[in-house]
């Protein structure tokens, strides 16, 4: 009985593989490392409008949805005029309009994590009904689940690359 062929894996071929995957998701990486940065700044932006809302004693929903729209804004101009600025332009109208619906689908899904949060948790734990974790289920949880659709949505529908057909 002989033994099974085996693959020969050198590191050579370990690293022309990994070449490979880096050249050929090169321009994803550099994209999300430009939306990373864009959201980071307005990120910083979200969370101090939130803190100062909550200390103004502003209701927590409503808190969330003012900081949102004032990152969403900032985000907007960062995404459209650097993160994906290679791409073509399909309208400003169109980009903006639909970057603000799937923006609120964004903040729907934060909001959502902060009213189960605030509101469903809290009723049992009043722990939940601080500032703190207000903060911590609207902008950590609500943001990152948040994060990963706009990037895909973004991506794909708002700043289009025009040369790739859907």
């Amino acid at each position: 009985m002989g033994n099974p062929p085996s693959v020969i894996t050198t590191p050579t071929t370990v690293r022309g593989l990994l070449r490979g995957l880096v050249d050929r998701f090169a321009h994803l990486f550099h994209e999300l490392g430009k939306f990373g940065i864009v959201g980071a700044v307005c990120y910083v932006i979200d969370t101090g409008v939130l803190k100062l809302c909550l200390a103004a004693d502003v209701n927590p929903i409503l808190a969330k949805t003012i900081s949102t729209v004032i990152a969403a804004t900032i985000a907007f101009i960062g995404n459209r005029f650097w993160t994906w600025r290679h791409r073509e332009r399909s309208g400003l109208h169109r980009e903006y309009t639909l970057y603000f619906i799937f923006n609120a689908i964004g903040l729907g899904i934060a909001l959502l994590c902060l009213w189960v949060s605030h509101y469903a948790l809290g009723s049992v734990w009043s722990v939940f009904q601080s500032d703190n974790a207000d903060i911590v289920s609207a902008n950590v949880v609500g943001v990152a689940f948040g994060t990963v659709f706009r990037f895909w949505s973004y991506r794909r529908y708002v700043f289009r690359d025009q040369t790739v057909s859907s």
